[in-house]
């Protein structure tokens, strides 16, 4: 083989090898950046998360502590006249309130966005890139 032939032989390989280097550095560079966003996005979830139970569970504490503070007194009122009447009307009004509060959270439930939607829909992008090309 001429010693032109051989060069440009090996300048296309090693072009070749430069270009399947740069091609995984590029993929690996990708995939880091989708696992740093996905990270962030569990962090801020688990975040939300633990807000809301925290704050649901405060506001549980002192909706319970109210009810029973209101169903004393409304019972020591009507204590010599209809204290079954006045202590099942109660009843009813906190059965309702629980039915309407249950409704509601099942409703912002289905409402809520998907965890990791960012990173799924840059996934989504990624992939239609790749196969377009």
């Amino acid at each position: 083989m001429p010693p032109d032939a051989r060069s440009a032989t090996q300048t296309r390989t090693s072009g070749l090898g430069a270009s399947l280097r740069g091609l995984v550095a590029a993929f690996f560079a990708l995939l880091h950046t989708r696992i740093e966003l996905l990270a962030v996005e569990l962090k801020r979830e688990r975040v939300r998360v633990t807000r809301l139970l925290l704050f649901g569970g405060v506001a549980l504490f002192f909706f319970i502590l109210g009810a029973i503070t209101l169903t004393i007194f409304v019972i020591a009122i009507f204590w010599d006249t209809h204290r079954v009447l006045a202590a099942g009307l109660l009843t009813l009004l906190y059965l309702g309130i629980a039915v309407a509060v249950a409704l509601y959270a099942k409703r912002e439930a289905a409402r809520s966005l998907r965890p990791f939607s960012a990173s799924l829909a840059q996934l989504k992008k990624d992939r239609e890139q790749l196969q377009s090309q």
